[in-house]
């Protein structure tokens, strides 16, 4: 009965020690979740009159023709950009990501895949599938920069335009909210948008110079620039997020484990007790 009470104690300290680590982890990805809305939250304008101005110029002109917006005949390479983690701990947030990819590519009819992963889990994964990458530039995902989008934006476009795949994709996680993230595939190149979402009217009343076409295909890399940075905002805050919750749930369950650990404890100690007692009063009968 001793040693058992011996080895309980023991476990216990050892959940408390765990529980520790848990809630610290919770905290600091509260912290982080907080830092990286305030990112998205002071980007996406910009970016969003980026767009505004794209379809404005695409369908202000009857004629306007550009390689970044003409689909290709057909698609024999694809080029996705996957934003995973650099660590575990997150729940489903890594493996989401690799599902929904393994899920886009069987649908397109064998075509070639080249991926460009962020993030060490995306790093790991594309190697264990031995996939096509095109640079190991972004293994850390908490590293990167606007720099680094803009880097990998006019790289990608200028590959996309000789024809070195026929379309980009990225595959993220959208943060909805602390509780819920999405895993998410979006078409880069060609731009994908309806006519609807354009603003015909002021692409009649502006004159681009030199022309439409060159002001459009220019715009291009900063709109792909745009979209990268807030795929990894997005990606970074439900990352943390998701942590955040898997922390709250370890941390919960090490309560209920401390909670029973204990009760198991002072079973033990009430029958040692107990025991002695029986013992010491079986004693005294005896010498009667």
């Amino acid at each position: 009965m001793g040693a058992s009470m011996k080895e309980i104690k023991n476990r216990i300290k050892s959940v408390q020690s765990t529980r520790q680590i848990t809630k610290a982890m919770e905290l600091v990805a509260s912290s982080k979740v907080r830092r990286a809305r305030e990112r998205i939250e002071r980007t996406e304008p910009f970016f969003n009159i980026l767009y505004q101005t794209m379809t404005g110029i695409a369908y202000g002109k009857r004629d306007f023709k550009s390689p970044f917006v003409e689909p290709r005949e057909e698609i024999k390479k694809i080029c996705y950009v996957i934003i995973a983690g650099d660590r575990g701990l997150a729940g489903g947030y890594n493996s989401n990501v690799m599902k929904l990819l393994e899920s886009h590519i069987a649908q397109q009819n064998g075509a070639q895949v080249c991926t460009v992963p962020v993030g060490k889990k995306a790093m790991e994964y594309c190697k264990r599938r031995n996939m096509e990458i095109l640079t190991e530039a972004y293994t850390v995902a908490e590293d990167a920069s606007i720099g680094n989008c803009h880097t990998a934006a006019h790289f990608l476009s200028n590959e996309f335009v000789k024809g070195s795949f026929d379309a980009i994709y990225i595959v993220y996680t959208n943060f909805v909210s602390m509780l819920t993230q999405h895993a998410t595939v979006m078409q880069v190149l060609p731009v994908p948008y309806e006519k609807s979402e354009a603003k015909n009217e002021s692409g009649a009343m502006t004159l681009y110079e030199p022309s439409p076409e060159t002001v459009f295909n220019a715009i291009v890399p900063e709109y792909i620039a745009g979209i990268f940075y807030g795929a990894l905002c997005q990606s970074y805050a439900s990352e943390q997020a998701a942590r955040r919750t898997a922390m709250d749930s370890a941390s919960k369950n090490a309560d209920d484990m401390i909670e029973d650990l204990s009760l198991k404890y002072n079973r033990a100690r009430q029958g040692a007790i107990t025991q002695e007692i029986t013992e010491i009063v079986a004693g005294a009968e005896g010498e009667e």
